[in-house]
C-alpha cells in the first residue's frame, strides 16, 4: 500500500520541532478548519508528514509520522473536528526555507504555496523527496 505525504504548520514559538522531539509523539488537534481537518481524516498510520515552522522560520525542520489515525478532537468543546497522533522520525540536515521553495519552479504546484493558509496539506510524493533531497536528508 503507498503511503500518503503530507506537511504540517506550526508555530515554533508554540511547539518548535525541538519539544516535539523531546515529547516523542504528540497528538496533532486544535485545527479548526474544515480542509484542514479532512486532510487529518485521511492521513493514515506509516503516512510520511514534513514539519514545517510557520510565522517566524518559514521552513520544513524535520520529518514525522501518523502513528494514530483521526478520532475525536479532545479539545474541541463543540463541532466535529478531529485529532491524529504523530512521532518525529528525524530533522532534516538542512531546513528548506520557504524562500527556496519559492524560487524552485519544480514546487510551482506545492499547496505550501497554493494554499498559504493550510494547516494540514497533502503533498505529492515528488514533492515530499524533492524537499527531502534540499534538506540532504533521507527517510
Amino acid at each position: 500500500m503507498n503511503k500518503s505525504h503530507w506537511l504540517v504548520k506550526q508555530e515554533p514559538d508554540s511547539y518548535p520541532w525541538s519539544a516535539f522531539v523531546k515529547d516523542g509523539q504528540t497528538e496533532w488537534d486544535g485545527v479548526r478548519n474544515y480542509q484542514a481537518r479532512n486532510n487529518l481524516r485521511a492521513m493514515k498510520n506509516g503516512d510520511l508528514v514534513l514539519y514545517y515552522h510557520s510565522v517566524k522560520g518559514k521552513e520544513v525542520v524535520g520529518i514525522a509520522t501518523v502513528i494514530r489515525e483521526a478520532y475525536p478532537d479532545p479539545s474541541a468543546t463543540k463541532g466535529d473536528w478531529s485529532a491524529v497522533d504523530i512521532k518525529p522520525i528525524k530533522p532534516l540536515r538542512n531546513a528548506v526555507s520557504l524562500e527556496t521553495i519559492k524560487s524552485d519552479e519544480r514546487f510551482s504546484e506545492i499547496p505550501l504555496l497554493k494554499h498559504s493558509r493550510l494547516s494540514v496539506m497533502p503533498i505529492t510524493p515528488s514533492h515530499f523527496d524533492l524537499i527531502l533531497e534540499l534538506g540532504q536528508t533521507s527517510v
